[in-house]
């Protein structure tokens, strides 16, 4: 049995990735295959879970030396499980940029391509077949393709992103901003989320001159809720970056609706930080980011000190 599992903090492609792929090895290559999660998916995840009657594939914590594994959404080993390269890699299929340290035991089917959001090279690797995916798998990569882009406003949307997502959207029969308006409320309801779950909610791991960084994204289209929070999320990054290893957290409150970040700035590590990164000037505690909404194309290459 493979078994199919995005990054850590599972968002909706790397909850939606796995269920996609998995049932098209079993039902269409016919090697059987079970979709795994790294840790809870998050609240938007979740909603699509449940709005189209799909099983919450289990979480796992290791693999197993040997254990055959498909890796999609990531190649980063510090998001995937601590023994991965003891495991048996067969195919990475992601849309990130290579971070190095995986290790094979033989030489694998490696997908990665400069596409918004990993369902949409699922379908294009797919061809034809894709055709015969259930309603529930098409609602999952339409989910995956619309919460990556932020219903095509975030600047890693392609054009073949977007008409993915408008073929599977037609046949589905579903308008796609209401569809999204739903997926963004979902992701917006952060309301049951202690500070520290928030600060891991949605995180990648990075290094600038020397830091180790947990880059934090929360997008939502009711960016109040979040920014009421500021000085108890401040409070609490220092614990939070000290139990995972990290010098800082950067957060980055991204507003879908005005196109726009907000950077908590608790210090000035994190003040020198976005001056450097940003060319902005910050006065306070917080500093607004116009146009910045990715994390992969504009936080990541942009950060350094």
């Amino acid at each position: 049995m493979i078994k199919v599992f995005g990054h850590k903090s599972p968002d909706t492609d790397s909850t939606g990735s796995p269920i996609i792929w998995a049932w098209y090895l079993t039902e269409v290559k016919g090697t059987p295959a079970k979709p795994m999660l790294l840790g809870e998916p998050n609240t938007e995840a979740a909603f699509m879970l449940k709005r189209w009657g799909l099983a919450k594939p289990e979480i796992m914590q290791d693999v197993a030396p040997g254990e055959t594994c498909v890796i999609v959404d990531t190649n980063n080993p510090a998001e995937l499980p601590a023994s991965i390269n003891e495991a048996n890699v067969v195919q990475i299929i992601d849309h990130h940029m290579l971070a190095g340290g995986l290790k094979t035991k033989a030489p694998i089917d490696i997908t990665v391509r400069p596409l918004a959001c990993t369902a949409t090279i699922l379908i294009d690797l797919m061809g034809a077949d894709a055709a015969k995916m259930p309603d529930a798998i098409k609602c999952a990569a339409l989910s995956c393709i619309l919460s990556d882009t932020l219903e095509f406003r975030s600047p890693t949307t392609t054009a073949h992103d977007r008409e993915v997502a408008e073929r599977l959207a037609a046949e589905l029969g579903i308008a796609i901003p209401d569809y999204a308006a739903e997926l963004f409320a979902a992701k917006s309801d952060v309301s049951a989320f202690s500070d520290a779950e928030l600060l891991r909610m949605d995180s990648k791991e990075y290094e600038v001159a020397g830091k180790q960084l947990r880059v934090s994204v929360l997008e939502t289209t009711a960016p109040k809720l979040l920014l009421d929070r500021k000085a108890s999320l401040m409070a609490a990054m220092p614990a939070v970056a000290k139990e995972d290893g990290a010098d800082q957290v950067l957060l980055f409150i991204v507003d879908i609706l005005r196109e726009e970040a907000t950077l908590l700035v608790p210090n000035d590590l994190v003040k020198q930080i976005a001056e450097a990164s940003f060319g902005c000037k910050v006065a306070g505690d917080s500093v607004v980011l116009p146009g910045i909404m990715s994390r992969k194309k504009q936080i990541i290459p942009a950060l350094k000190l």
